[in-house]
């Protein structure tokens, strides 16, 4: 078992989570139970996946967690650029969201890959 607290990516998801708050908070209302629930949903997925994935007692069952997180930050990612499109992020936010995605992403895939 590991101490998720204590893991990196789960450090970093969490302020991507924070970051995605705070971001949506600022789209406009019609979108409260489309793309904003959809990104929160898909971020707050990331390091919680991590967190389950950290009970289980073989790395393998934590591996099988780590590939669930992946895949809500590729969910992420594509919810970032609809918002983008929309207009509801600018340029800047966009890409310093997808920066700290990808390297969300790469961290998660090589601590998966040690695991094995």
């Amino acid at each position: 078992m590991h101490n998720f607290k204590k893991l990196d990516i789960w450090m970093k998801s969490i302020d991507l989570v924070t970051e995605i708050y705070r971001i949506t908070n600022t789209f406009p209302g019609i979108e409260r139970f489309g793309l904003i629930s959809q990104m929160q949903r898909s971020a707050v997925s990331i390091p919680s996946n991590i967190a389950e994935g950290s009970a289980k007692s073989s790395n393998k069952d934590f591996g099988r967690f780590l590939e669930i997180s992946i895949g809500s930050s590729f969910e992420l990612e594509t919810e970032l650029l609809l918002g983008f499109n929309l207009n509801y992020i600018d340029s800047d936010i966009y890409n310093d969201l997808q920066s700290k995605i990808s390297e969300i992403q790469k961290m998660i895939i090589g601590f998966k890959n040690k695991l094995e």
